[in-house]
């Protein structure tokens, strides 16, 4: 009985591999992780290494892009994906991004968001700080310890 289980996990452990080696056929994974890094330069920077963005999805990616391609310059993700925080915050499902670009207006910045396709979330902080995600849309300030002030409300969903 053992040795049948020792030649079903063989033959596990082989088809496992095989598979595994031919889903990463032709690619080179050095490359991929070169590309990927290519497209976060070309899209945004990351204001220190602890800034968690590789999870960001595709739509959030876009907005930063059309931000870049709006303003001229990258943003700074100044903070992404983080576990702690407000109940609800897109930050803690990965679907938001603070953001800051050096040199430029926060209208100007703001004024560039508005027009991302995508954009859901848009919220200042006065410490130039400025907020983006794909979530619904809604707009507000945040300054001092007070509540945010909601400029515009998303309408709840309809049941």
């Amino acid at each position: 009985m053992r040795r049948n289980g020792s030649i079903l996990l063989a033959c596990l452990v082989a088809v496992t591999s095989l598979f595994a080696t031919e889903t990463t056929a032709g690619r080179n994974d050095k490359h991929a992780a070169r590309t990927d890094k290519d497209v976060v330069a070309k899209t945004y920077s990351i204001q220190t290494p602890r800034v968690r963005h590789r999870c960001f999805p595709s739509k959030l990616r876009g907005v930063l892009s059309h931000i870049a391609r709006a303003v001229g310059r990258r943003p700074l993700v100044t903070s992404g994906h983080r576990s702690n925080g407000r109940r609800g915050s897109y930050h803690r499902k990965c679907l938001a991004a603070d953001i800051r670009v050096p040199g430029v207006s926060v209208n100007r910045i703001l004024a560039a968001a508005r027009s991302a396709p995508a954009i859901g979330g848009l919220g200042t902080y006065c410490n130039g700080i400025v907020h983006v995600d794909v979530g619904p849309k809604r707009r507000w300030h945040h300054c001092g310890g007070g509540l945010a002030r909601l400029t515009t409300r998303a309408r709840p969903a309809s049941r």
